[in-house]
């Protein structure tokens, strides 16, 4: 079998559909209940064998030192393989930093998934949970992906189906929320808000959008420090979103919809910030060279791939860029098993294998 050289790895961010804080664990950690979705906008994480263990993020304010979890993620599996190798991440950033969207934890499970595929050291989904629990909380379900209930600091996670078919538009102030600040304001002031998570699950069984949306709320909103998310929301409902809310600790602010053609007739003078339309769709690489992907969803691909497709051609259509996702015949393009992640392995990172 040829041995892989370089991988790259598309990992989804995240929004929280729900998120409560329903109590304190004996550690001292929150206690939440959570409802994440997958979504796409993704970090491209490129690995590449090395000897030794390098970090780059090119373009991005973020610092490319020991305490980010990329480097934290690589150490890790490194020291539970035993193997002794390395290897260079370079990461294309593309989701917001400090918005609640573990654009961070995305990296981290990225790293954890391409060095798997790396160096085959075939470690399990469990295995990887395990150890991306360790670098943060949101990397098991960065992970897992699609659509989950997520409880305990994280660590504790329940698969559900497939969101109800709708879209996302996320909107990133200029600024962004430290995240142990947020908690630390909801532990003097608390929250007015408590989401129905158990309520928001059982919508989500039942394919009820306006149940999912009903039940949608986030504890940490109140006092996230996010001085504008009434403002974006007013403005996200005033275009048709279902709802509207602030995701994780802030400071992005999302809205749900059932018309693709509301959230794209939304511009940046709406909301005042940077304005992102994402679906729910994970994309998995499900195609071989010269072969277009099959782009599969949160909804069935009968319902996705056209839905998908209309998405494309309308955002093109209003001058917004689209990653497609279309590789081309100069990619080979490798599905992983039950993860969100799309692997990207152009052959020439592949030693051809010997001869017998």
């Amino acid at each position: 079998m040829a041995k892989l050289n370089r991988v790259t790895v598309l990992a989804p961010a995240k929004l929280n559909l729900a998120l409560d804080v329903v109590g304190t664990l004996p550690n001292g950690y929150h206690d939440l209940d959570m409802t994440m979705q997958a979504i796409t906008l993704y970090e491209k994480v490129v690995l590449a064998r090395s000897s030794g263990l390098n970090l780059s993020l090119p373009g991005s304010p973020v610092a490319a030192n020991d305490s980010n979890t990329a480097i934290k993620a690589a150490i890790a599996f490194f020291r539970y393989t035993g193997l002794l190798a390395g290897v260079d991440i370079t990461i294309y950033k593309n989701v917001p930093v400090r918005a609640g969207m573990a654009g961070g934890s995305a990296d981290a499970a990225a790293v954890l998934v391409g060095l798997n595929a790396l160096y085959g050291a075939h470690l399990s989904m469990s295995e990887l949970c395990a150890l991306g629990a360790k670098i943060g909380a949101d990397v098991p379900f960065a992970l897992m992906g699609g659509t989950c209930r997520v409880q305990g600091v994280g660590d504790v996670m329940k698969a559900l189906p497939p969101c109800p078919d709708c879209w996302f538009t996320v909107v990133m102030p200029d600024y962004g929320v430290s995240t142990p600040e947020a908690f630390a304001a909801y532990d003097k002031v608390g929250s007015s808000t408590h989401p129905d998570c158990e309520a928001q699950e059982k919508a989500v069984r039942a394919e009820d959008l306006a149940g999912v949306c009903a039940a949608a709320g986030n504890a940490l909103e109140e006092c996230s420090g996010a001085k504008d998310n009434e403002a974006i929301k007013a403005a996200l409902c005033e275009h048709g979103a279902l709802t509207a809310l602030m995701t994780g600790s802030g400071a992005a602010v999302f809205g749900i919809f059932d018309d693709e053609n509301d959230k794209i007739n939304l511009s940046l003078d709406d909301v005042g910030g940077e304005l992102l339309i994402v679906s729910q769709f994970t994309l998995y690489g499900n195609c071989r060279k010269g072969r277009r992907p099959e782009f599969l969803s949160a909804a069935r691909p009968e319902i996705a791939i056209p839905m998908y497709e209309k998405f494309v051609a309308i955002c093109r259509e209003k001058g917004y860029h689209v990653e497609t996702g279309e590789f081309g015949a100069y990619m080979e393009v490798e599905s992983l098993n039950d993860g969100p992640f799309t692997l990207i392995v152009d052959s020439a990172d592949l030693d051809a294998p010997k001869k017998q």
